[in-house]
């Protein structure tokens, strides 16, 4: 990625690492992310088209949980916005927003790299 990617990538705002964590920290919401990485294997039964994602009622089947439980993970999920939501008619669609994704993982990066920068940071 070049330095006018990067900056490019960085110049608006996303949310903070704090929250980001915590919509990772469930292994469900991972495993979600993992399967929109690659929604062709996971969701090879999916009736309607891809170029939206896919649509929420697989990602419960694949869960194999309630509707509404899928949905409040999603919903944190798109809150932190590691997930986009499309909407076409009554039905929902997701992909990972792979910009925040980037995003995140260089902040855990340098993060990682500069552990006493980051703590000094937070007692400010």
């Amino acid at each position: 990625m070049s330095n006018a990617d990067q900056q490019a990538m960085f110049a608006t705002p996303s949310p903070s690492p704090q929250m980001i964590l915590h919509a990772i920290a469930h292994p469900l919401r991972r495993k979600i992310l993992g399967w929109l990485k690659d929604a062709i294997r996971y969701f090879p039964q999916q009736a309607y088209g891809r170029e939206f994602g896919v649509c929420a009622g697989q990602i419960a089947l694949r869960c194999g949980l309630a509707q509404s439980t899928v949905s409040q993970h999603l919903s944190l999920l798109k809150k932190a916005e590691l997930i986009e939501e499309h909407r076409i008619g009554p039905v929902r669609f997701f992909t990972r927003n792979e910009v925040t994704l980037q995003r995140f993982t260089h902040q855990l990066a340098d993060l990682l790299a500069h552990p006493l920068r980051a703590a000094n940071h937070q007692t400010d």
